[in-house]
């Protein structure tokens, strides 16, 4: 990659990166038996919350092109959901294959003693169609129907709060952390926020650019 493409991409390339300095650090835990006392456990607990913040992350996007201009966070939005859903699907299978070894009636039990086994499983299943239209092809082949589908990933990510505090069910600050950021990010796209929000930014750059004009002419004087 050339320096020019770096500086063009530096986006892209800090969350492909990013992205996989969780699955790496995991794997040299693994290798080196840093992971506890419960390695398993540990690893769900990891791969969930890996998935977590890259779907905060992937919401993050949008409101940070239309209110603050940041338009490279487009670029990065699919690459942050297709991350999240990977993380999301290591966690199910350590969840489904490791700790259950895919036998169905104990986790048919589990799924019905266990509340937040439910919900994180719907979570799942609300992302499952999401990742497989990410392509430009189901783009162009689903029309506005892919727009209304993929706007599923807020109840995903609702779902994804309750299943992490159900799971946690003592200490819920952490999860409760991350439903406050969510609830902010998903505000962000309503309607009146969005343009009260506009309103301000376009407010305030009026006023910074008289201050910038006389900067520039102080610092190179005709």
């Amino acid at each position: 990659m050339s320096l020019q493409s770096l500086k063009t991409n530096w986006l892209r390339v800090a969350v492909h990166i990013g992205a996989w300095i969780p699955a790496g650090v995991m794997i040299w835990d693994a290798l080196t038996n840093q992971l506890g006392a419960e390695p398993i456990r540990e690893i769900i607990l990891r791969t969930g919350k890996t998935a977590l913040v890259l779907l905060v992350l992937s919401l993050a996007c949008t409101p940070a092109n239309t209110l603050l201009g940041f338009k490279p966070a487009l670029k990065v939005r699919r690459a942050l959901g297709l991350y999240a859903f990977f993380y999301a699907l290591a966690h199910l299978t350590m969840f489904v294959g490791v700790d259950y070894l895919f036998d169905v009636a104990l986790l048919a039990d589990a799924i019905l003693e266990k509340p937040y086994a439910l919900v994180g499983a719907a979570a799942f299943l609300v992302l499952l169609p999401l990742a497989l239209t990410s392509t430009k092809s189901s783009m162009k082949r689903l029309g506005q129907t892919w727009n209304k589908l993929h706007r599923a990933v807020y109840l995903a990510a609702i779902l994804v709060i309750v299943h992490f505090v159900w799971l946690v069910k003592l200490d819920v600050r952490e999860p409760l952390i991350f439903g406050a950021i969510i609830a902010f990010l998903l505000a962000l796209r309503i309607h009146f926020i969005r343009r009260f929000i506009a309103h301000w930014r376009g407010r305030i750059g009026n006023t910074l650019k008289p201050a910038r004009s006389n900067a520039t002419k102080q610092s190179f004087p005709h």
